[in-house]
């Protein structure tokens, strides 16, 4: 995260672990149609103090506390 102050999104990796997932069942034979649809499961929650302090924010605690990733 390059200067953005909170972030919420899809969690890269666990995204990243479904597509191989579904790569190798197609690989193995089954149609691209009729694997099933899903959507994402785990969020991350990342916090950039970096910014905040760059922008004479304070972040509140109860943030900082439910944050997956604090950038310092």
């Amino acid at each position: 995260m390059a200067g953005g102050l909170i972030s919420y999104g899809v969690d890269s990796p666990a995204l990243l672990r479904q597509v191989g997932i579904y790569a190798g069942r197609i690989l193995k034979g089954e149609r691209p149609g009729d694997l099933p649809v899903q959507q994402p499961t785990t969020f991350q929650f990342v916090v950039n103090l970096k910014t905040a302090k760059a922008l004479g924010l304070t972040v509140p605690p109860s943030i900082l506390a439910r944050a997956d990733e604090v950038i310092e």
